[in-house]
């Protein structure tokens, strides 16, 4: 799959405060490494949820995803969601996606794209690859429009969009659900 990787040119960094209940929980962290025709995207993610002190769900993961040529490469990422360690190896060949994920071994369709979210071509996939997993999920990508957002203090004009499964059968659990808000002119992922 290709990637507007030139709207990330002039970054070496994105960085990302989470928040659940306006109360900061951890961070989303991307870091952009070029190599001559390769963009090495680091990514690292923590986030922590308790409730009176109880640690009701930690989550840890960090990937590195490659791309040579404007075209994705490789995905590697290893998860602990709650003491459950999943991970997840993408490999490109000339025909197909090779993915060895803890949900799912084997092939996908080259259009398929790692649901990184800061690369907004996911908007244009037909399915989206975990993270987390290697799951494949059939997605149905509904434009929300245009609105002005702001984050600390600063306004931005934004593209709004829902990503949602396609498969109705999933159990709820299963099922993406996901609001994501990118900067109208550079695409920037904004928020979630």
């Amino acid at each position: 799959s290709y990637s507007h990787v030139e709207h990330y040119k002039n970054f070496n960094s994105l960085n990302y405060e989470l928040f659940r209940n306006n109360d900061s929980i951890g961070y989303h962290n991307y870091n952009f490494k070029r190599e001559g025709d390769s963009l090495i995207v680091k990514s690292v993610i923590e986030f922590k949820i308790a409730k009176l002190g109880v640690e009701l769900y930690n989550y840890y993961a960090e990937s590195i995803e490659t791309y040579i040529n404007n075209s994705f490469y490789s995905f590697s990422s290893k998860t602990n969601q709650n003491k459950k360690n999943k991970y997840v190896k993408i490999k490109t060949n000339e025909k197909e996606l090779i993915i060895d994920g803890s949900s799912y071994k084997g092939k996908g369709n080259k259009e398929y794209i790692v649901g990184t979210w800061w690369n907004h071509e996911v908007v244009k996939a037909k399915a989206q690859i975990s993270a987390i997993s290697g799951r494949i999920i059939d997605q149905n990508v509904t434009f929300m429009g245009k609105e002005e957002i702001e984050l600390y203090g600063k306004k931005y004009n934004a593209l709004h969009f829902n990503f949602a499964s396609s498969d109705e059968s999933l159990p709820e659990k299963k099922k993406l659900n996901t609001d994501i808000w990118y900067e109208e002119n550079s695409y920037i992922w904004l928020k979630a």
